[in-house]
């Protein structure tokens, strides 16, 4: 199967043999570099990504003939499965996508990655954003140098890296109101995270907005089922009868998860009022 078929088809049909596949292009110097991309962005699903996969990624991160484009894909195909990796544990061999030796081997890597002042600024602070999948003890520091930094690229790494490690309440309050759209985007992605209320008026004012633009409405839509699940219903009723199909589908998703999200907060009050 080649890759346009691979892109065209959910991870979960992909054939057996994928990985195989995509490792074998990955590693292959030789190849096209477009069709390399494409590999190593598919590598990075969960799905697919395994010990040797994960480790193929991150040789290419680490090395400096590899083209910068090339070494910024592989360093965000890891994160996906960083992030599950800590969340999941390792205790179940069989479930888990990479073993707890080359996560730790990961970690240790990009941290090494960041704090190499010779390699290119963007390798740097993707190093960064794909590390904070699992949050680490000098993401803090890291992070808040990056977003006091006067160069609005790190600004906007430090605001992403917000979204996983906790502690930054008011600086995400502050980018929400920065005026530079980026930075309000993932600012809202962060308060949607930690489910921030102070950032409540400002995520409902934008879904509100007849003149919100689209993909900040969108991370709006998200956020409110987090923050406020019991308001989310009334928040989000006039975009359910958009003309845009993608915000019909994102305002009914925020919904149903706004529903779980209360649900299991009553449950959680039961469960209390019983102790």
């Amino acid at each position: 199967m080649d890759l346009k078929a691979l892109v065209e088809l959910p991870p979960w049909e992909w054939p057996e043999d994928t990985a195989d596949q995509l490792l074998e292009i990955v590693r292959d110097t030789k190849a096209d570099e477009t069709v390399r991309l494409v590999a190593a962005e598919l590598a990075g699903e969960v799905s697919v990504i395994n010990d040797e996969v994960a480790e193929a990624l991150l040789a290419i991160a680490r090395t400096p003939s590899e083209t910068e484009m090339l070494r910024l894909r592989a360093l965000y195909s890891l994160g996906p499965a960083i992030e599950y990796a800590d969340i999941d544990g390792f205790e179940d061999a069989d479930e888990v996508a990479i073993s707890e030796e080359t996560f730790n081997r990961i970690l240790g890597a990009l941290r090494g990655l960041y704090e190499d002042k010779e390699i290119p600024e963007s390798v740097r602070r993707a190093a960064l954003e794909a590390s904070v999948r699992a949050p680490q003890d000098w993401h803090s520091d890291a992070i808040r140098q990056a977003y006091l930094s006067d160069d609005g690229h790190w600004r906007l790494a430090a605001v992403f890296c917000m979204g996983f490690v906790s502690g930054f309440k008011d600086e995400i309050i502050q980018a929400l109101h920065s005026g530079d759209e980026d930075l309000e985007y993932e600012a809202i992605i962060a308060a949607g995270n930690w489910e921030l209320d102070e950032a409540w008026s400002h995520i409902a004012g934008l879904v509100a907005s007849k003149e919100t633009d689209k993909y900040l409405l969108m991370a709006a839509i998200e956020a409110v089922a987090t923050i406020r699940p019991q308001e989310a219903e009334k928040t989000l009723a006039h975009l359910l009868v958009s003309l845009d199909e993608d915000i019909v589908e994102a305002a009914h998703e925020a919904i149903s998860m706004a529903e779980e999200y209360s649900a299991a907060d009553a449950e959680d009050d039961d469960e209390d009022s019983l102790k």
